[in-house]
């Protein structure tokens, strides 16, 4: 979903997303208020949406100190405004996939139940 002035994320990178957090136990893709979001249970994973300023942007979670580091790294790492534990990522073609794909799996096992996330085998 794309609210006015917010463009819609690319297919290709939303497939992609899908197939790095489909392949963790019980985690779902769900439209969100913008974009697209994957939730274990009622907690979200990570969400990828278009901004205002035409950039796409991913938020997931993380350590406190993860999340201070990050931040202090810049871009194209960026604090969420909302939630202590907020990471966020501006994707672009320059975008290490693989480094993210490490990233939304420690979410994952920030947010999920621990009889799920004994059976991710993490990086």
């Amino acid at each position: 979903m794309a609210l006015k002035d917010r463009p819609l994320v690319p297919e290709e990178w939303v497939l992609r997303l899908d197939s790095l957090l489909a392949a963790l136990p019980d985690c779902r893709q769900e439209a969100a208020w913008t974009g697209t979001r994957w939730r274990v249970g009622q907690a979200t994973v990570a969400h990828v949406f278009g901004g205002e300023d035409q950039l796409f942007r991913i938020t997931f979670r993380g350590e406190p100190d993860e999340v201070a580091a990050f931040e202090h790294l810049g871009p194209p790492y960026f604090r969420s405004g909302w939630g202590g534990n907020v990471i966020g990522l501006v994707l672009d073609d320059e975008t290490d996939w693989t480094e993210l794909a490490e990233l939304l799996t420690d979410s994952y096992c920030l947010q999920a139940p621990a009889r799920l996330v004994a059976q991710v085998s993490r990086p």
